[in-house]
């Protein structure tokens, strides 16, 4: 066969082999393909972390929280976190959306009894807290059964979810994948802090 004669057979030899492939993969199933949908945002999951105390705790208010946010605004997570990454600043709804899923997910885990006692959130907030020694000696020393009920975890998380700064926090986002992260900084430290000070005011 001529070089010319086989460069015009090319064509005709691609397209056999993409059909080839297409009928191998009919024949296993594949015809039904579709792309994968955005999960609901709405539909209630099941949230767990590999760390444990504050950081872990805090990566589950995080998730469900912006669950929760998407739901309301009616978009899937992926859509929400892309449109905070793109835009300068966020919209009121936005912000508004995060705080309030966040108080939503302190709201569930109460409600699944899944919130630790503050009394083991303590000591990792006194390890990160700049507290004269002695002070966080006699905090320490405090009964666990004293700091349970003058903090009550879902309060503690409540108050710091409340004062954090969420529009700050959703401005300053590089991209898509540094929702979760920031976001889940800002609360470790607004817990730490707030335990902290509430606690020392028990003495």
């Amino acid at each position: 066969m001529s070089p010319l004669l086989r460069l015009g057979a090319l064509p005709g030899l691609a397209l056999a082999l993409v059909a080839g492939v297409a009928g191998v993969q009919v024949a296993a199933g594949g015809g039904d393909f579709r792309p994968l949908q955005p999960a609901d945002a709405c539909v209630d999951r099941s949230v767990t972390s590999q760390a444990d105390g504050i950081e872990g705790l805090t990566e589950q208010l995080v998730l469900l929280g912006v669950d929760d946010a998407a739901c309301t605004l009616d978009v899937s997570r992926e859509a929400l976190t892309l449109e905070l990454a793109q835009q300068d600043e966020p919209t009121d709804a936005q912000v508004d959306a995060v705080r309030e899923g966040l108080r939503a997910a302190v709201q569930e885990l109460a409600d699944d009894d899944a919130l630790p006692p503050s009394s083991e959130l303590v000591d990792e907030a006194l390890d990160s807290a700049d507290l004269n020694a002695l002070v966080a000696a006699a905090i320490r020393a405090l009964p666990d059964s004293v700091i349970d009920d003058a903090l009550p975890t879902e309060d503690v998380l409540l108050r710091a979810v409340d004062e954090l700064d969420v529009r700050a926090i959703l401005s300053d986002l590089d991209d898509a994948d540094a929702l979760n992260t920031a976001v889940q900084e800002a609360v470790v430290q607004a817990v730490r802090d707030e335990l902290t000070d509430r606690v020392r005011n028990l003495l």
